[in-house]
């Protein structure tokens, strides 16, 4: 047989073959068109507006019309809570059309094995909240003195389902914030409603005075700018309202050089002792239009304005008389 016989037979059979690769090609993708009523495409992740999942929601859907309207349709579940992801596979995806007179044999599944939703939704960071209550309290400060703010604990985030709101947070101090706290109330508000409440707590820091001792300082010695400073500093509590330098005042024991003086450490200035003990009085009693005087020995040391026992030279009676200004003494009857 010649070269072009063989090649005019080669070419014969390859066409022939062709031909039927083709025919039958076209013979499956007819059955697998006619077996297939519905074809189904699911994505990895699909975010939603409402909480409940239908098929038409999740999955892009393309077969005959009324199967298609019908498959929509299919609820898959339903998103409980904020921030919840519902997994949904194949397997139930066909379970669920067939629970609705739609058959596996009716359905091609393609895209993800697996697809996860979610719903829309929007996320105030607990961070947030605390900078916010952190500028209102700057702004709205519960005394002039407060220099510093430390949250106490960070409030947990806040999920708001859905989207495009009108979030708006509303601040004003709550009670219960104790005397070195401050408790920040904040409402949230969706389109105008309040939707939610978080609290942040605050712990304190004030602008006070100290004194402190320049030099050791005896029992009974005075204070004066010479012997003791005032120094500013941060403390947990605001400095008592009246406070103010301790100038005047007499140290009640020995206070070494940099001592902070306290209350218990300083006192004001006791008056002199005026009468001592075992001493000779003047006892004077005045009356308008009457003056009596005697004499009499004091049983104890005192100050002006002190009362004491003083026995009577003449009557040896002991009486309770008042001290004066002037050193007498005057009867208490």
């Amino acid at each position: 047989m010649s070269n072009k016989a063989v090649s005019i037979v080669v070419i014969t059979y390859l066409l022939a073959s062709a031909q039927f690769c083709q025919g039958s090609a076209n013979s499956k993708a007819d059955g697998l068109q006619k077996d297939s009523a519905l074809k189904i495409y699911l994505p990895r992740e699909v975010t939603i507006k409402d909480n409940t999942i239908s098929l038409g929601q999740v999955s892009i859907i393309r077969g005959r019309e009324s199967l298609v309207a019908k498959a929509s349709g299919i609820a898959l579940g339903l998103i409980s809570v904020p921030g919840q992801e519902i997994i949904i596979d194949r397997a139930t995806v066909l379970s669920r059309l067939a629970c609705n007179g739609v058959p596996a044999s009716e359905v091609t599944l393609i895209g993800a094995e697996k697809m996860t939703v979610r719903q829309q939704q929007q996320i105030i960071k607990g961070s947030e909240f605390v900078e916010s209550a952190m500028s209102f309290l700057k702004e709205n400060p519960p005394a002039d003195s407060v220099c510093q703010w430390d949250p106490v604990r960070i409030p947990k985030d806040l999920i708001i389902p859905g989207a495009g709101k009108d979030i708006k947070l509303s601040r004003r101090l709550a009670r219960g914030g104790g005397r070195n706290h401050a408790k920040v109330r904040i409402a949230v508000l969706a389109d105008g409603k309040e939707i939610r409440v978080r609290e942040v707590t605050f712990r304190l820091k004030y602008n006070c005075r100290k004194a402190v001792t320049l030099v050791e300082l005896g029992a009974g010695a005075a204070l004066s700018p010479r012997n003791v400073k005032i120094e500013k500093v941060v403390s947990n509590y605001p400095e008592p309202a009246d406070w103010s330098p301790p100038y005047g005042l007499v140290a009640k024991r020995r206070l070494p050089a940099n001592t902070v003086l306290r209350p218990d450490m300083v006192g004001p200035a006791q008056p002199a002792v005026i009468v001592g003990r075992n001493k000779t009085v003047l006892i004077r009693i005045e009356k308008p239009g009457l003056l009596i005087t005697a004499i009499g020995k004091t049983m104890q040391k005192a100050r002006a304005g002190e009362y004491i026992k003083v026995r009577n030279v003449d009557s040896q009676r002991i009486i309770l008389a008042k001290v004066n200004e002037d050193g007498t003494v005057e009867p208490v009857f």
